[in-house]
């Protein structure tokens, strides 16, 4: 082999080592290339994915959760809305603040079924302006298999009635047990304070006019408060004596005082409205008190120093003890005048 046989045969090899060099170079970029494409295939995927789960989760977000998002967003953007929004707030805390909230209890027997079902045709026909009044039924444990059923079925009915845990009594501690646990009953924190701005204790033999008594009740003072009809039935000064168990009423403070205190603990017995009476001088409590005679009295019949006849002017009717003077009193203040007329009945 010559010379020049030899170079050409070296060239020729050269050429194919660099001919498969260059192969070999674009195969590894073609390898890279690949493995680059599969890497932004793959965070591609992971970030779509990410999307969809976020859309997935959005779908379940409550309505709620947006309006409060948008509270907030918006409680930071000045607006010439914010003064109307604040004047509307102010408006209905003040509205609210206004209404008057009275919780009137009546003792009762569990038995008195027929006087409880009239009862509520009284009061419940009865829509007091600017006021939330409750008439519930207050009576201690039941004892009769009787008034389990039928005492639930009330409750499932009316929710009206409270059942206190005591031995059913007048004079022996029932108006107590009904004032001490009201506060346990009632406080709950998601309610306005207090529950109730006053609350009566009253019989189920007295009628009361309830547009009257808020109206009554409105420019007076909401603590320390005592109201009712004063005893004797001669005085007119609240400050002397007591107030007559045919209804009265305290401001919520001195409920939470009589939870608290030992003074009506360790005075239970005797005439409950005058046992009363004592625990508000023992304890000088009420240093508001309102006496509401002539506007609450006795039936006039039969007359003695506490009646007095029918008038306008009354808030409260007591010893209602028969259908006939019942009825007599209903027919004088016209309680059927707002029957809206119909062809269902006819009623001369």
């Amino acid at each position: 082999m010559d010379f020049k046989t030899l170079s050409q045969s070296k060239t020729h090899i050269q050429i194919h080592i660099n001919s498969r060099g260059f192969n070999f170079k674009n195969q590894i970029m073609m390898k890279s290339a690949r493995l680059n494409g599969r890497h932004r295939f793959i965070i591609s995927s992971f970030f779509f994915i990410m999307f969809l789960c976020v859309l997935a989760s959005i779908n379940e977000v409550r309505f709620d959760s947006f309006l409060k998002f948008g509270q907030c967003a918006l409680a930071n953007v000045p607006s010439h809305n914010s003064s109307l929004e604040n004047k509307i707030e102010a408006l209905n805390s003040s509205s609210s603040s206004d209404e008057i909230r009275i919780l009137i209890g009546i003792l009762t027997l569990p038995d008195q079924y027929q006087r409880r079902h009239f009862l509520r045709l009284i009061y419940g026909t009865q829509s007091p302006l600017g006021a939330k009044v409750d008439v519930k039924f207050v009576f201690c444990n039941l004892t009769k298999e009787d008034q389990k059923v039928l005492v639930a079925l009330e409750i499932m009915r009316y929710d009206d009635i409270i059942i206190l845990n005591c031995k059913e009594n007048m004079n022996k501690g029932k108006t107590y047990t009904y004032f001490s646990s009201l506060p346990e009953m009632l406080n709950d924190t998601n309610s306005p304070y207090p529950p109730y701005h006053y609350v009566m204790k009253t019989d189920d033999d007295t009628y009361f006019r309830l547009n009257s008594l808020v109206e009554s009740l409105r420019p007076l003072p909401r603590e320390d408060l005592y109201y009712g009809y004063v005893i004797p039935c001669r005085s007119m000064d609240p400050f002397v004596h007591y107030m007559s168990g045919m209804g009265y009423m305290i401001s919520w403070d001195i409920v939470e005082w009589i939870r608290e205190s030992d003074i009506p603990k360790n005075h239970l017995e005797g005439p409950e409205d005058k046992v009363f009476g004592d625990w508000i001088r023992e304890g000088h409590r009420a240093k508001n008190r309102y006496n509401a005679k002539w506007s609450m009295y006795n039936f006039p019949e039969p007359p003695t120093t506490c009646t007095h006849e029918l008038w306008p002017n009354t808030i409260g009717v007591h010893l209602l003890k028969t259908q006939e003077k019942w009825i007599r009193t209903l027919k004088y203040f016209n309680v059927t005048d707002n029957l809206k007329p119909s062809k269902l009945y006819h009623i001369p």
